[in-house]
Order: C-alpha cells, then structure tokens, then sequence
C-alpha cells in the first residue's frame, strides 16, 4: 500500500476521531495532524508545534492507534515531528482529509495560520450558558459571563471571576468559550489554565522557541485563563504573563480570569499584576444559598432521569439535600450522582431513608457545626477589637457593629435559637439580637464593605 492510499485512509479515521472526541478536541488535536508515511510499523505525522505533538502522543495516541487498526494498518507507534520545508513529501502536503472533503494547507501557513496553532484545553460540553442554574449569589457573574459571551465591544477588560471551590467559575468560563465560537467562529479563543500557561512557557524556554510561544498567545482574540493564583510566586511566568496582558490589552483583544480570590488577595503575585487585573471587572461568586442549591439539584434530576429510567424520588429528598449539603455545588452533584446510580443497582425508590444510608460520610463531613464563641472570636480578629468588647457592655459603633455581624452569622450557621445567642453576648435580650440580624440584613444591599466582611467571615467559619 502506498503511502497516498494510507493519507486517504487516514481521512477516514479522521472522520472516525471527529465523531468519538467531539468537534472541540477534534479541531483543536486532531485536525491539525498531517500524515507523512508509514515505515515499518510507525505512522508519521506533522504537526505545527512541538507542544501539540506532545499533547497529542499523551493524551490521544491510544485512540488514534485504534482507529488506524480498525482500519486494517500495521502501525504499534506513532511519531509526531515539527516538518521542515525540506523533509515534507510533496505527495501529501499540507493536506488533510475531513468529512471527505480537502484542505489545503501551504507550508508557509502550516505553523502560524491553521487554527490548530493555537491548542487550548479542550471544552467541557456540559459547562455552557444553558446548564447553568443562576441564583442570587451567581447571578452578578453569570450576567457579565454572559455579555462578554455575546460579543460586540469590549466594555471591561479584562473580566475577574473568582470565588470557592464547586461555585461555577469554570462553568462560565468554559460557557463564555462556547457562545464566543458559536457566535463568531471566525475568532481564535484559547482557553487554558494558568498551570498549562506556565508549562508551555517553561517548555518553549527549554526548546529555545520563546519568538514563537510569544506571537501564539499574543494573535489570539480571546484569552481566557483558569486558576490564575497558580502562578504566583513564579516570577518568570508572572514577568511573562504580564507582558502578555499588556499586548492583548493594547489590542482591545478581551480576556477572562478566573481565581480561587479576589486579586488584591492572591499572595505571591506581583502588584503591578494585581493592579491590571483590578482595572476591569471583578466578580465574586458568592457561596450557594438553600434555593440555589435546590435549584441545581432540581435540574440534574431532570438530566439524570432520562438515564435512570424509571427511577423514582420520593417527596423531601431535593430538600433534605439542599439543606444539609452547603459546601459547594460540586459535592452536591456528586452526591445526588451516586445516590441515583445506588437505587438504580439495587432497584429501589429514592426515598429519605435510602438517601441517608447512601450518603452517610458526606452527610457526616458537611455537619461540621459552627458555634456561636467560633463566630465571635474570627469576628473580633476581623475587626481588631478584644473579644470581651464583642461580647461586652460598651456601645460604641466601632463595637456594636462588628457584634451585630457576630449576632447576624450565629443566627445564619448555628441552630442557636435567639435567646440563646442573646445569652452568648453578655445575657442580651432576644429582641436586642433581633434588631442586629435586621440591621445587617438591611445593610448587607446597601453597603458594600459589610457585605464583603460579612461573606469572607462566612465563608472563613465554613471552610
């Protein structure tokens, strides 16, 4: 066989690929892989960058090997290589066979023009606009996710997202990708984490290749990265990553950034970084509330249903796990996940009883209780005062508000009733503590410094 019938035989498998991966890790991967012959029983390829040839041999060699044998050819390797004009065989330049139609590519565009120079983090299908469940404390995020989603004039740059652990800001980023290429699949989005970003920068450092790593990120329209806290600390990346911003910026080119806090709170990374990333727009995800959590719950039961076919969930089970699963909203989903997959193995009702049994250790691990005297001391490190004032006499504002915030949290996280946390700050009557829980409440949407105290102190006692 010679090596044109295997380049259209590999067409074929490349339909094959583009069906099993999907078409975001298809044109991203796949697409770009050039074959050039088959010696022996290695099938070699080209590939625009040294990275995505890496990429490729670890996380899709396996598949591409058996899409090939499924194909009747003797390959047990694969060799991705970086072509010179030399080293191309004229045969099968530049061309790729998909969906039986042909491309082609000249060698003067393989490296910087063929979408696929630009290699993000594949997308997660699920994680779009559609599947998210807004609530108040997402619903600021979700709204700005949405507007730079939807194109048109970059109106703040870059957009900051961040917050715990399961609150959604992968979700939206991943969502943000997916109404941008949907929307104008003209612009070259790359997705990515701030560990991938630093792992391809140390790479073009040692392959030499730092021209080339530099017009990459600096051609795209659209940079977003993940879990940007990982790269403080690393000066090089840190030094790198700034200049990066920098020409995007000067472009008028959008980026997204996602973190685990707010910028001004990430230790280790740079202030004039800090400073660049505080001059957009800066979102707090805030940590779930009951009817958010339902409601999360309510539309993966719909998801699940049509898997589980069948099943039933008996009255209160939604609830039960609204109310005592807080943390976040991936532990949640996990739980009603395995809870599904259980009644379906020993073909039972979804009842209470069952949900119990089931989920007893993380029942167990999300019942950390927080008292009323744990409140009150992280409230008076908070605001620097003496615990003794806290709970104390003195009426003075620069006291009675932080204890208000203490009395306001024991009625939010503790099962205290109001007498009883009353009695907790220095025998007070239950009106008085009824009083400072309204206050709070009333101030918490007017003024943004108690609200921001108030969620960092949440969440503090629930970490």
């Amino acid at each position: 066989m010679t090596n044109e019938q295997i380049s259209d035989q590999w067409g074929q498998v490349q339909v094959k690929l583009r069906k099993s991966l999907g078409k975001s890790n298809y044109t991203n991967w796949i697409e770009p892989l050039e074959f050039a012959e088959l010696k022996g029983d290695v099938a070699y390829f080209f590939v625009p960058t040294t990275f995505l040839g890496n990429w490729v041999e670890r996380n899709f060699s396996d598949k591409i090997l058996r899409q090939l044998k499924a194909a009747d050819l003797s390959v047990s390797r694969l060799d991705f290589s970086v072509p010179s004009t030399a080293k191309r065989p004229v045969s099968v330049q530049g061309t790729h066979k998909t969906s039986g139609a042909q491309q082609v590519v000249t060698s003067d565009q393989a490296a910087p023009a063929a979408r696929a120079d630009l290699p993000g983090a594949p997308l997660d299908a699920r994680f779009t606009f559609d599947n998210f469940v807004v609530g108040k404390p997402n619903e600021l995020a979700h709204a700005a996710a949405r507007r730079v989603g939807e194109g048109g004039p970059v109106t703040f740059n870059p957009l900051f997202l961040y917050g715990g652990v399961g609150l959604g800001k992968t979700h939206l980023m991943h969502a943000i990708a997916w109404e941008i290429q949907a929307r104008n699949p003209e612009l070259r989005v790359v997705y990515l984490s701030a560990e991938q970003f630093m792992y391809r920068f140390v790479q073009a450092l040692r392959d030499r290749t730092m021209m080339d790593f530099k017009q990459l990120f600096r051609s795209v329209d659209v940079l977003m990265v993940d879990d940007v806290q990982f790269i403080a600390g690393k000066d090089s990346t840190q030094e790198e990553f700034f200049h990066t911003f920098n020409a995007l910026v000067d472009q008028n080119k959008q980026i997204i950034i996602s973190a685990d806090r707010a910028p001004g709170e990430i230790k280790g990374l740079e202030d004039r970084i800090k400073s660049r990333l505080q001059c957009g727009l800066v979102v707090d995800l805030h940590p779930t509330d009951y009817e958010l959590r339902l409601g999360v719950l309510q539309t993966k039961v719909t998801q699940f249903s049509k898997q589980y076919k069948g099943l039933s969930l008996a009255d209160g089970v939604l609830e039960f796990l609204a109310h005592r699963i807080s943390t976040n909203v991936r532990v949640l989903e996990g739980a009603l996940m395995r809870l599904f997959a259980f009644a379906s193995l020993v073909r039972r009702e979804i009842t209470l009883e069952l949900t119990q049994d089931c989920l007893a250790d993380i029942l167990r691990a999300s019942d950390r209780k927080v008292t009323v005297e744990e409140i009150q001391r992280k409230v008076s490190e908070h605001y620097n005062i003496r615990l003794s004032d806290l709970i104390g006499p003195r009426r003075v504002r620069t006291i009675a508000r932080p204890r208000q915030v203490a009395m306001y949290l024991s009625k939010q996280l503790t099962a205290r009733s109001l007498p009883e946390i009353g009695r907790r700050f220095g025998g007070r009557d239950h009106t008085t503590v009824m009083h400072g829980v309204r206050r709070i409440e009333d101030l918490k949407a007017v003024d943004n410094q108690i609200a921001e105290d108030v969620e960092l102190l949440r969440r503090a006692l629930e970490a």
